[in-house]
């Protein structure tokens, strides 16, 4: 079987909005189109994240990041605090294409597909955890248990897909089909990493989770995401998604 441990929860980057559906008898190919189509609703969204990182010590590091995605397949992420890290950032574009940029080398640097599984910027967030997804396009679904309130449905990546992740067990929201905890597995079947939205909320018609933490189960170490402000569909320039604005 391809999962071996079973505890606790998502996507990345998980700041994302939703719309309400009414829960229903569903497949598991119905309701991963539905969380696709609440997570990717809004046609662009500019965030300002605080970030705390927490390692096994307890030893703490912040950042505050700016986030613009454009549909679901734009996104680019820069740190503005603290000031050693600022202008660190990342592009994700169409087409499994990811550009990082670090200030010490002034260079935008595209990387490859396989060495997604980066951390950016220190945190417990890779790039693929932080790129945009439509998990229907590169995912097969398995409904493997469902109550009054939860959907959990088994992810398996298609054969396309070069996630670093051997699966996902999705915990899914009756009410609205927000994912509320993500657990992923390695190649081996080995759960690796929990994120989980601790707080949900409705803006300007849109769910999005408000305070969401990647735990690492290898290393103990915990990232939390705590959503600053948000702006949504305020008509964002392609021109933003490209390495020139990427290194500005």
């Amino acid at each position: 079987m391809l999962f071996k441990k079973s505890t606790l929860f998502i996507w990345a980057l998980c700041f994302i909005p939703a719309l309400i559906f009414c829960a229903e008898d569903l497949n598991a190919r119905e309701i991963l189109n539905k969380v696709d189509e609440v997570l990717l609703n809004a046609k662009d969204q500019q965030m300002v994240m605080k970030i705390l990182i927490v390692d096994k010590k307890g030893n703490r590091k912040e950042r505050e990041v700016l986030i613009y995605q454009k549909g679901d397949n734009k996104r680019l992420a820069k740190v503005v605090q603290p000031a050693d890290q600022r202008g660190i950032g990342f592009l994700s574009l169409p087409g499994d294409i990811i550009y990082v940029y670090l200030p010490a080398y002034k260079k935008v640097r595209r990387i490859a597909s396989h060495v997604k599984n980066n951390k950016f910027a220190g945190t417990d967030f890779t790039y693929e955890d932080m790129e945009p997804k439509r998990y229907s396009a590169q995912w097969s679904a398995q409904l493997l248990n469902a109550d009054d309130t939860i959907y959990i449905l088994k992810l398996t990546p298609q054969k396309e897909n070069n996630s670093e992740y051997g699966g996902l067990v999705m915990y899914i929201d009756k009410d609205n089909f927000y994912p509320k905890k993500i657990e992923h597995f390695d190649k081996r079947g080995n759960m690796v990493k929990i994120m989980t939205n601790l707080k949900t909320e409705k803006i300007n018609g849109y769910y999005i989770a408000r305070e969401a933490e990647m735990l690492d189960l290898r290393t103990n170490n915990r990232t939390t995401l705590t959503l600053d402000s948000v702006k949504f569909d305020s008509g964002l320039s392609d021109d933003i998604f490209t390495e020139r604005f990427l290194t500005k």
